[in-house]
């Protein structure tokens, strides 16, 4: 396993959730509006349960390639539908880059992808007009986690390593070079690493 795990009781995970996000926000000074901060909360209570998260592919049961939302979010028939897709793009993205950006190293991409994939489906949909009344009325969440795509993968991570005890150096550095992550940076730092971009490429967005 990538980290030696621990078991953390929860008695409430929707509270757990919330708790954790805002104890992390005010760590990393992230404002965000009440509305958006309760999106995300319920985003990862949903995705808890594995069947909202996977979904049925061509490859079995499992999570569909960014690209493929992509294209049903391109190709949808109606703009309600195109707004679903858009959705779940972003909904998938922040879950997983947040979550799972450890795995992503052994992966054709990585967390910078998941990043501008999500920030970009969530961007656009904060754009929409006509489509789901629901969805048009969440403009401006979706336009703030579009916005601050990238300071919510860092706080969901923070979440996630709760239940971690250490951290792969190596794997800290590449995302911060991917992606500027103050996170990373902070971790590195405190590991009395200085992060420097000079030695090599420059992957940041």
């Amino acid at each position: 396993m990538e980290h030696a795990e621990k078991v953390i009781p929860v008695a409430n995970l929707t509270e757990y959730f919330r708790d954790s996000l805002d104890t992390v926000m005010a760590k990393r000074k992230l404002s965000a509006e009440d509305d958006t901060a309760h999106y995300v909360v319920n985003l990862l209570t949903g995705f808890a349960r594995s069947e909202a998260l996977y979904e049925q592919t061509r490859a079995g049961f499992g999570l569909k390639p960014l690209t493929f939302m992509l294209a049903d979010a391109v190709e949808a028939q109606s703009e309600q539908q195109r707004q679903r897709s858009l959705q779940r793009l972003g909904d998938v993205a922040l879950f997983v880059a947040g979550f799972f950006s450890g795995s992503l190293a052994r992966s054709l991409v990585d967390v910078d992808y998941y990043i501008n994939m999500g920030g970009n489906a969530y961007g656009s949909l904060s754009q929409s007009q006509g489509g789901s009344v629901r969805l048009r009325a969440r403009a401006s969440i979706f336009a703030e986690l579009g916005a601050k795509f990238g300071d919510f993968v860092d706080a969901l991570a923070d979440i996630a390593d709760q239940g971690r005890s250490n951290h792969d150096v190596l794997r800290q550095y590449e995302i911060w070079l991917r992606t500027g992550s103050q996170r990373a940076e902070g971790i590195l730092r405190s590991l009395g690493i200085e992060p420097n971009n000079t030695a090599g490429t420059d992957y940041r967005h």
